[in-house]
């Protein structure tokens, strides 16, 4: 700028008079300006363990399943079977709240959903009194993709994410979409997904140590799996002092499996029998979640508050399968159709008694109903033989709690106890069984205790008491019989299970370097457990409250930031299980014929471990490399072995990040680019080894687009992270922010 000025100066008066003006401006154009800021990906607590998914570049091309193998305490083995610290004794929340059809069926929604739609994934390993008590080893809870306006008047506008993969093994497409206008937001998913899995071969060998015959199974299967997820949130605030929100969810899976069997008999002497038949297999479920939510606060910085929920939760399930033999002539038919219905009213205050310190009330009532309708059909020559079992199990639940939450400087302590009663009752309506009900209670204790040093560190210790009502799954007596040496059936008399649980926890993290170190103890006397056993010459599998289990793990998660280009990443765990039967007699199942109690203890050593790498190549181009590798495993009766994979992807973001393109591969590491699964089973009079072969030879292309309102996006991201640093100062939680700004 250049500019003339003509001055007139009195030295006396010391003043300066301007008596004109005269300014001249040059153009001026300003470049793109990019400020960059990344998502802290991991945020440590003393009793929860939070994994951005967004933050990670991976979501773009992976499944829930695969960022899973990420997350600090959760192992994924190479039959997909989900655990959390060793346990698959976990329950499946989505958006905080409790999701049945995803406790039992954690494996096959999560291997179909994708990343892209998931927000964040929460490890609540010591979930507090206000929780409910189920889930023995904490909770598994999947926060959607979803506006993060908080309801603020200011925001307004459109936006959603559109997005498709296609792979040689599978097709995946979905919508995200978002709105809000002044006190009302709404956010809702739409995902479609097929996935087919073709030339899987499985081998089972059983020997029968009585009379030294050997029976020997095998089959190539085909496995097709149609998925679809539908999901609605709205809220709206009726004033400063209201909220109201509301959630619809539905979510369906179907598996498909064709195979043509071949059964051999091996006798003591060598002779030989074998005989082959026709195998389809269809299994259907589906869930439907509808909730409500009102929420009251009593004073304008809504530190006190009262909220309303409900909650129902509809999860019917149909299996059939059918088997066509040719000599002779049969088909043999094995229908199914067991449903859950929960029902849940909840009623939580929270109030600050001092500047530091809440205290959290509440109650509830859960009212939960287990039916199972089966049919078991054998067809020889146009005349069918028909046998039908209906059963209904059905739970009352009436629970209350207090919970104090207190911080001291550089202290902070948690403590709750919940009290749960339990109403059960067992019909047999139709078929074989007793009917029979019980009552009982359960006091449940928790408390967190935490120590942060330094703004950068936390140590944490918690001790909980978690409780594993069966559901439908253990529950069910339908018998499956689509293995014809072998049955497979529930157990109506299972009782709670009862676990505890101590952790100790410590994290560091700095602008580059992220450490989260724990060593965990849990311990349950009656544990829920797979039971195999022989049964008038057929092999019987159910569950009892049989098992004994200690279980010691220790975990690490290490995030470095190496340069401003390259991440590397590390998540592992070591632990020794220790399981052993029970000594009483009447946890094992009824009808099963045990008259004395079997001495089975399994023990040993097992591990897993994910190295990943996060690469910005030239042109921006984002590089994604995980290696993972699980050791074998240990059950009551037997063990499973280990596997190992290598996933990589390479995306590419253009028109400033609202265009993202992703090609991504998985590849099994054992002999021919497979996985080889086996598992070894032994009882009183018998041992069994399973052989599984899983082609892993996956390519995928994914594409995603952003469109809408850029203005709320701004804000939106404006407000995540003023929010993430005020929970930082006040709560001191340990957050992975490697980045730059």
């Amino acid at each position: 700028m250049a500019c003339a000025l003509c001055l007139s100066a009195t030295t006396a008066s010391a003043q300066v008079n301007i008596d004109s003006l005269e300014a001249v401006y040059d153009s001026l154009e300003l470049s793109g300006v990019t400020v960059t800021a990344a998502k802290p990906m991991v945020k440590m607590e003393a009793d929860k363990m939070s994994y951005d998914v967004s933050a990670d570049t991976d979501a773009n091309s992976s499944t829930v399943l695969d960022m899973l193998r990420k997350v600090p305490m959760v192992t994924v083995d190479g039959q997909d079977n989900i655990t959390v610290n060793g346990s698959s004794a976990f329950k499946v929340y989505v958006d905080g709240k409790p999701n049945p059809m995803l406790s039992q069926n954690a494996s096959q929604v999560f291997k179909m959903m994708p990343a892209s739609a998931v927000q964040k994934i929460e490890v609540i390993t010591n979930p507090g009194a206000k929780y409910d008590a189920e889930g023995a080893v904490g909770v598994l809870n999947i926060v959607m993709a979803r506006q993060q306006g908080g309801g603020s008047a200011q925001l307004s506008g459109t936006t959603g994410t559109v997005r498709a993969t296609a792979g040689n093994q599978g097709v995946n497409t979905g919508l995200y979409l978002s709105t809000q206008q002044g006190k009302f937001s709404m956010s809702g998913n739409v995902n479609v997904a097929y996935q087919s899995l073709p030339n899987i071969e499985a081998t089972l060998e059983r020997e029968n140590t009585q009379d030294g015959s050997l029976m020997r199974y095998e089959q190539g299967m085909d496995q097709h799996t149609p998925f679809t997820m539908l999901s609605l949130n709205m809220g709206y605030e009726l004033d400063s002092m209201n909220v109201l929100s509301a959630t619809i969810g539905q979510t369906g899976f179907a598996v498909r499996q064709s195979a043509t069997p071949l059964l051999s008999t091996i006798a003591a002497d060598g002779t030989t029998t074998s005989s082959s038949y026709d195998m389809k297999l269809r299994m259907r479920s589906l869930s439907t979640n509808v909730s409500a939510d009102w929420q009251h606060f009593f004073t304008p910085d809504r530190t006190r508050f009262l909220t309303l929920s409900y909650l129902m939760a509809f999860s019917p399930q149909k299996t059939d399968n059918r088997q066509y033999y040719d000599m002779p002539p049969m088909t043999i038919t094995s229908l199914n159709k067991p449903k859950s219905l929960e029902q849940t009213l909840q009623i939580d205050y929270t109030t600050p008694v001092a500047p530091t310190q809440t205290v959290n009330l509440g109650a509830k009532y859960v009212r939960r109903t287990n039916k199972s309708w089966a049919e078991y059909g054998v067809e020889m020559g146009g005349t069918p033989q028909l046998s039908d079992t209906e059963y209904r199990h059905t739970n009352d639940i009436a629970a209350a709690y207090a919970e104090y939450d207190a911080k001291a400087g550089i202290f902070g302590a948690k403590a709750g106890l919940r009290y749960e009663h339990t109403w059960q009752n067992v019909e047999y309506i139709e078929g074989a069984g007793e009917d029979f009900s019980v009552n009982y209670g359960n006091l449940v204790p928790s408390v967190s205790l935490s120590l942060s040093p330094s703004m950068t560190q936390n140590i944490g210790l918690t001790y909980n008491m978690r409780l594993s009502r069966p559901g439908i799954t253990y529950l069910n007596p339908y018998v499956d019989r689509s293995n014809p040496i072998a049955v497979n059936y529930g157990n109506s008399y299972l009782d709670v299970e009862k676990m505890h649980n101590i952790g100790l926890t410590y994290s560091s993290f700095s602008q580059k370097f992220m450490v989260s170190l724990g060593l965990h103890q849990t311990l349950s006397n009656n544990q829920i457990s797979e039971f195999s056993f022989y049964k008038e010459g057929i092999l019987n599998t159910t569950y009892g409250n049989v098992a004994k289990q200690r279980n010691t793990s220790m975990t690490a998660f290490v995030n470095w930031l190496a340069t401003k280009n390259t991440r590397l990443m590390l998540n592992g765990g070591l632990a020794y299980v220790d399981l052993r039967t029970t000594d009483d007699l009447d946890a094992y199942p009824v009808g099963s014929s045990i008259t004395e109690v079997p001495t089975y203890r399994n023990h040993g050593w097992q591990g897993n471990l994910m190295l990943g790498l996060q690469q910005t190549l030239p042109w921006e181009l984002k590089l994604g490399l995980n290696a993972v590798a699980n050791s074998r495993t240990y059950t009551l009766q037997g063990w499973s072995s280990g596997f190992n994979i290598l996933v990589g992807s390479l995306t590419k973001s253009l028109l400033n990040d609202r265009l993202n393109i992703s090609l991504a591969t998985a590849v099994g590491l054992d002999k021919g680019g497979c996985i080889y699964v086996d598992s070894h089973t032994e009882g009183r009079d018998f041992s069994m080894t399973q052989h599984i072969k899983v082609p892993l030879h996956q390519v995928a292309v994914s594409v995603s687009y952003t469109f809408g309102n850029q203005r709320v996006q701004a804000k939106k991201r404006k407000s995540r992270i003023e929010n993430d640093f005020k929970e930082r100062q006040s709560d001191s939680e340990q957050i992975s922010n490697a980045g730059s700004m």
